[in-house]
């Protein structure tokens, strides 16, 4: 990716730690993280630019005695200093060194929004109506990620590098939990990381992720266990499992067979 100067498509399911890479690589390259979160009915205006508005009335009430013509008066109405850069336009005209683009979510984008990146994807470049193409100035390093809600389009993934992202194996969550709670009991980072993958092969609503097995292990610290127990599941499985139908579930499964399997 950084040699290509292409944009990455992560998908996996949710949790397996597809935002983190973009947090990992923007620390490594100590340069700035720029994020656009994705939704339903995101546009223009909320990822890319929009005009301060109230700004460029009091500059045309300002502007209404001067002897400028009114091709001038536009012009200016038009300028930089009314521009609210928004992400996407963020990015690309970072003024230091190339940021890392976080496009997060892009599935729970509309289709029409997806096929506006087009333009930013390839040639790294927006155009604005008022003030013509600006290209970046920085070739920003894109992620996109994708939980797979809906297929994206053919257009998009071209322009992308792509990589699918699955739950880490018991070892390397291991080592990731370790990472981030140093202080975590042998014993009680095992089991935890055990049951977790056990869980994850049952059919739930929703499959616990990264942040939940984290989640889960520093409530199971806070409430003072060094180890893992029928009792100490039950009193903490709100913290990994986010559904009643998945915990009566897990339960029903027998938590012993969990634990001591």
């Amino acid at each position: 990716m950084l040699r290509l100067g292409k944009p990455l498509l992560l998908e996996g399911h949710p949790g397996v730690g597809k935002t983190e890479v973009a947090n990992v690589l923007a620390a490594y390259l100590n340069t700035d993280i720029i994020r656009l979160q994705c939704y339903e009915g995101l546009d223009v205006n909320s990822a890319v630019y929009e005009w301060n508005y109230q700004k460029q009335l009091l500059s045309i009430k300002i502007q209404e005695a001067s002897d400028k013509t009114e091709a001038e008066k536009e012009a200016h109405i038009f300028g930089e200093e009314f521009l609210l850069k928004r992400p996407l336009l963020q990015s690309i005209t970072h003024p230091e060194r190339a940021p890392v683009l976080l496009i997060d979510e892009i599935d729970r984008a509309d289709e029409e929004f997806e096929a506006f990146l087009l333009e930013l994807l390839s040639a790294f470049q927006i155009s604005i109506p008022e003030m013509g193409t600006v290209k970046a100035t920085h070739r920003p390093l894109a992620i996109l990620t994708s939980n797979r809600t809906r297929e994206l389009s053919d257009a998009l993934k071209r322009r992308c590098l792509y990589h699918w992202v699955n739950f880490p194996d018991e070892e390397k969550e291991r080592r990731i939990v370790q990472k981030h709670l140093p202080g975590i009991e042998e014993q009680l980072l095992t089991r935890v990381v055990r049951v977790v993958q056990a869980i994850r092969q049952q059919k739930l609503e929703k499959t616990p992720g990264i942040a939940e097995t984290l989640d889960w292990a520093q409530g199971l610290q806070a409430l003072g266990y060094k180890d893992l127990s029928e009792e100490a599941m039950a009193r903490s499985l709100g913290c990994l499992l986010k559904s009643a139908k998945d915990i009566e579930r897990v339960k029903a499964e027998g938590l012993e067979v969990l634990i001591d399997p």
